[in-house]
Parts: structure tokens; sequence; C-alpha cells
């Protein structure tokens, strides 16, 4: 097939998945991008409640953009992880944290307003059981015509992938933290 014969498409929903870092670094990267492009984007973190880099980056590159940049941090942590601070929050809390995120970004990936609507962390929330697979099946194909998506984290549903225009699997090779090394500020979180 010849290059001219190809189309665009109005939108595309993307997945970024797997055990492997970069998931939300992809998904910065392509807010960065859509930006760039003078696209409305609006960034909506699940799971993420605490202070990380790409919080302080979206604040302050948040004038420049105006109206043109939503960010919207839900969550409550990582459920279910063994981390200390998430074991004194209920599941019921978990739930209905993750429940009002996902109504905003539904909201934010239907109304029109935005070119592109990013769920990071959306996967996991799913996973976690706090939201349906029916919920992100309803993401998928309800959004806006001139909408697209980007859903991150781990352990997107694989019967879901025929509803997805590009899905890329982040497989881990080798991370610092298996020898027992935490995270680093700037490059992990």
């Amino acid at each position: 097939m010849a290059f001219e014969d190809y189309q665009t498409k109005q939108s595309v929903a993307i997945v970024y998945t797997g055990e492997g870092k970069g998931k939300t670094s992809a998904s910065l990267g392509l807010m960065v991008r859509a930006l760039g492009a003078g696209w409305r984007v609006a960034y909506i973190q699940f799971i993420k409640h605490w202070q990380v880099s790409e919080h302080q980056f979206i604040t302050d590159i948040k004038p420049i953009y105006g109206k043109k940049l939503f960010f919207y941090k839900g969550g409550k942590g990582f459920y279910n992880a063994g981390d200390i601070s998430a074991e004194a929050i209920s599941q019921a809390d978990h739930k209905k944290a993750a429940h009002d995120t996902y109504q905003i970004a539904l909201d934010c990936a239907t109304n029109g307003k935005f070119d592109l609507v990013i769920c990071d962390e959306i996967n996991n929330a799913v996973a976690d059981k706090l939201l349906t697979k029916a919920q992100l099946q309803k993401m998928i194909n309800s959004r806006s015509k001139d909408t697209s998506i980007c859903l991150t984290g781990r352990n997107f549903p694989e019967d879901l992938l025929d509803k997805i225009d590009i899905a890329t699997h982040m497989t881990k090779m080798k991370h610092h933290y298996d020898d027992k090394f935490l995270a680093n500020e700037g490059i992990d979180y």
C-alpha cells in the first residue's frame, strides 16, 4: 500500500500497560506533544495522591497553557500494596475516590472540550476492582468523536484490546528496586 493510501483517524484510543517502568512517563510525553500541537488536554491521575515530580511540572506549566490544560489528582494511593500510609485508608474510601475521579475523567472524555484525555493509572483501578471493566469500556466507547484518550497502568484487560488503536506493553528487563534500592526522585517519580 502506498503512503498516500493511508488515512488519518479523527481520534484514537491509546494504552500504555505492563509491569515495566515508563507508562506515566509515556503519557506525559504524549501530553507535551499534544500541548505543543495546540491541543486541549485533560491529565487525570488515579491512584497517586502524594506529591510526585510530574505534579510539580504540571503545576508549573499550567499558567502557560491556561484552559488548554486541565489537571486533576484523584485517588488515595496504591491500593492493597502493603504501603503503610495506604493501609489506614479503607477500601470504601479508595473505591469512592476512584469513582469520583472516573466521573471527572468520563466528563472530560465525553464533553467535547478536550482533544486528549489521559487517565493515568486507571488500569490499576480496574485491576484492583475499584472500578469495573464495564466502566473502562464505557470510557473507551462513549468518548467524544474528536477526543483521543490514553489509558495507563498495569493489567489492561486483554479482551478490550480490540477497542484500542495503539497499545504498548512495557516489559521490565531490570529495575534497581529488585536489588532493594528505593525509587529515585526525578527518575521514578
